[in-house]
């Protein structure tokens, strides 16, 4: 994944993010069209309503073939929201989410983030692992029926 480069978001990146969480997500857990609709939403209001000076996206590409995302929001005067951190099955185990993840929290520390928080579910295991080997800490777990299915919530912490 060397060959791979980090960029930032351009809104020309909504349809595919929308179309690879709608279809990766349907395949892999089940879940149903109003997930899709939830990262619409998402990127649509990033795109109309972010602040430069603060909030991100960036996008990991090989050779103009997008791979995954992850963005950085203001939740907070002091922090910083993680979201819509992705991979395609294929970019994944290879370090490549390890580095969007330092880029999105260096970014956050940069800009003067005291913490950043995130919103996952259990299922993401690798995802889970990884913040846990860089520092987050679980805050909260609990079942919840979303998205057509059973799932169990988390929210992750850290301190930048």
């Amino acid at each position: 994944m060397n060959d791979t480069v980090i960029r930032p978001f351009r809104p020309s990146d909504v349809p595919w993010l929308v179309a690879q969480h709608g279809l990766l997500y349907e395949r892999d857990e089940g879940f149903d069209k109003s997930f899709a609709r939830l990262v619409q939403q998402i990127l649509d209001e990033f795109v109309a309503t972010h602040d430069p000076s603060c909030d991100r996206g960036w996008i990991a590409e090989r050779a103009g073939v997008p791979l995954g995302s992850i963005f950085c929001v203001r939740l907070d005067e002091i922090t910083a929201k993680l979201r819509l951190f992705f991979l395609v099955p294929e970019a994944r185990g290879k370090g490549l989410g390890k580095r969007l993840l330092h880029t999105c929290m260096d970014h956050a520390r940069d800009t003067g983030f005291e913490k950043m928080s995130l919103w996952t579910h259990e299922s993401h295991r690798a995802a889970c692992a990884l913040y846990q080997a860089t520092g987050w800490q679980l805050t909260g777990s609990k079942p919840v029926h979303s998205f057509g299915v059973d799932l169990v919530e988390q929210s992750w912490e850290i301190r930048l």
